[in-house]
C-alpha cells in the first residue's frame, strides 16, 4: 500500500472527525433576569454559559422590544440551550425574538431566538405578572471582557 496515499486518507479523516466535533459542540446556559414593560419591554441579568468541550464563561443578559405589553418579572432560574454553536463565541451577539406572555404571581415562559446559524431556547419560571405580545432582541455579552 502506498504510504503517502494512507497518510491522506488519514489526515482527511482526522480533518473530517475533527470539523465533525466542532459542529457536535453542545452549551447551555443557567441565568436569573429581571425586567418591567410598558409597552417599552426591557429586562436585564446575568448567567453562564457552559460548554461540553470544559470552556465556561459569565455573561450579560440584556432583553429589550417594543410591543403591547405591561407588567413586572423576574426569572430566578432559567435555562437555555445552543444549537449550532461551533465554538463558545458563537454563542455572543443579538438574538430576534417575538413573543406573547401572560401570567401571575407565578409564571413559566419558553421561547426560542435566533442569530444566524446560532438558535436558543428558553426556559424559566419566575414571579410577577406581565400581559402582553412583544417583538425584542435579546443580547449575551461575556463579563469582563
Amino acid at each position: 500500500m502506498d504510504m503517502k496515499l494512507l497518510a491522506t486518507g488519514l489526515l482527511a479523516l482526522s480533518i473530517s472527525a475533527s470539523s465533525a466535533n466542532a459542529a457536535d459542540l453542545s452549551c447551555k446556559l443557567a441565568f436569573e433576569m429581571h425586567g418591567w414593560s410598558a409597552i417599552y419591554k426591557t429586562a436585564t441579568g446575568t448567567g453562564t454559559v457552559t460548554c461540553n468541550n470544559g470552556s465556561s464563561v459569565k455573561v450579560a443578559l440584556e432583553s429589550k422590544g417594543l410591543g403591547l405589553t405591561a407588567g413586572k418579572s423576574s426569572i430566578d432560574a432559567g435555562k437555555g440551550s445552543f444549537a449550532g454553536v461551533t465554538n463558545i463565541q458563537d454563542v455572543f451577539g443579538q438574538y430576534a425574538a417575538a413573543n406573547a406572555s401572560a401570567g401571575a404571581v407565578k409564571s413559566s415562559e419558553a421561547q426560542v431566538l435566533t442569530k444566524g446559524e446560532v438558535s436558543l431556547a428558553l426556559s424559566g419560571t419566575g414571579r410577577g405578572w406581565d400581559i402582553g405580545v412583544a417583538i425584542s432582541d435579546f443580547a449575551i455579552k461575556p463579563i469582563g471582557k
